[in-house]
């Protein structure tokens, strides 16, 4: 299948997922097969919450909507441009096999989508915590282009026979991960979060921003904002207003026990916090924090500030900031709103992929 053929059909499934994602019940569709694929599809993301309690039709759509974005004509032809003309070349396929997470919903779509446009094999293992909406993209992927159909596999057995291998997990699933993938051409991702820097200068759009970072997907993502860091004696007000407007994480209930245990236990150990009703803020100088707890951490000299957290980039995702000079940052309310080559602990899978021996 030529690359042509490949962007031609994401494209085509980005605008549905956008449909998806707006809550379209209907598509622009005359083909009877794709339409039927992409109802089906429709009423998965409605019911998910039934498979997995953190995966509510909001935060399903959300995902549905920012994949169609990042699935535009332009974007496309924008990350392939840095790879030609070895994307274009036509080769014989590898098996990649591609060990996915469940923390968020369709997490593992980017090295679906990355295998696929490079003419290569996947073959997945799933999460159980996200077990159907790939498998469901992927049954309209080939509805729209039936090629794919030998290109994607999915098992829930033990990996064998493949060529190289993409595996994501947590720190203690990674070393296990290095030691049985050590010898095939390997990614392995590790647990990471995303950070802010406050600079006091902030709008309240800036902090309505910053919450999303925070709870969209409840605050389960790689890249979500589980620490920031503020000028000494900083007055948090706008920030815990902002927060707090975002009541409809505290309706999850999965997500409102986390908050009840984590606040009784600040309480139990008199540790200091802050309480806007859905999440606790408090002092630490780790980066990643429980589940409806948000960390923070003053500064006084934002060169020293560089510094740490350079030395801390292994378990950096993003930092989310206006102030400029820092690696790897992004504006507010861009934490899950990620760019096809905003690559995963900065890995480039492209470039991995297209340079197999």
């Amino acid at each position: 299948m030529s690359i042509e053929k490949r962007v031609s059909a994401f494209t085509r499934l980005g605008m549905l997922l956008l449909d998806l994602g707006k809550g379209k019940k209907s598509c622009n569709q005359e083909d009877k097969d794709v339409l039927k694929r992409f109802l089906q599809l429709d009423d998965l993301v409605s019911n998910l919450t039934r498979y997995n309690g953190w995966f509510d039709e909001t935060n399903v759509r959300r995902m549905m909507f920012s994949l169609g974005e990042s699935l535009k004509e332009d974007k496309l032809a924008k990350w392939l441009g840095m790879y030609q003309p070895a994307i274009s070349k036509e080769q014989e396929p590898k098996i990649i096999a591609v060990v996915m997470a469940g923390n968020i919903p369709a997490v593992g779509f980017h090295d679906f989508l990355t295998v696929l446009l490079t003419g290569n094999k996947m073959l997945a293992k799933l999460s159980c915590e996200d077990d159907k909406l790939i498998p469901a993209i992927s049954e309209l992927l080939i509805t729209i282009e039936p090629g794919f159909l030998d290109l994607i596999h999915f098992t829930t057995d033990t990996l064998r026979s493949f060529d190289a291998v993409i595996a994501t997990g947590s720190n203690n699933t990674s070393r296990y991960f290095e030691y049985y993938f050590s010898k095939y051409p390997h990614i392995i991702r590790k647990n990471r979060n995303g950070i802010a820097i406050i600079s006091g200068n902030e709008s309240e759009t800036d902090f309505d921003f910053l919450a999303s970072d925070i709870l969209d997907y409840y605050g389960l993502g790689c890249r979500s904002v589980s620490k920031i860091f503020v000028p000494e004696k900083y007055d948090f007000m706008k920030l815990l207003d902002a927060v707090a407007k975002r009541t409809d994480v505290a309706e999850n209930h999965k997500y409102f026990n986390n908050y009840e245990y984590n606040k009784a236990i600040f309480l139990v150990n008199g540790k200091q916090h802050k309480d806007t009703g859905n999440l606790l803020l408090t002092e630490d100088t780790a980066i990643a924090s429980p589940i409806s707890v948000l960390y923070f951490e003053p500064y006084s000299n934002i060169d020293d500030l560089k510094k740490m957290i350079e030395s801390e980039s292994e378990k950096i995702q993003c930092v989310v900031t206006n102030i400029n000079g820092f690696k790897n940052s992004i504006d507010f309310g861009k934490s899950q709103q990620p760019e096809l080559w905003d690559y995963a602990d900065g890995i480039d899978t492209m470039d991995f992929l297209l340079n197999l021996n």
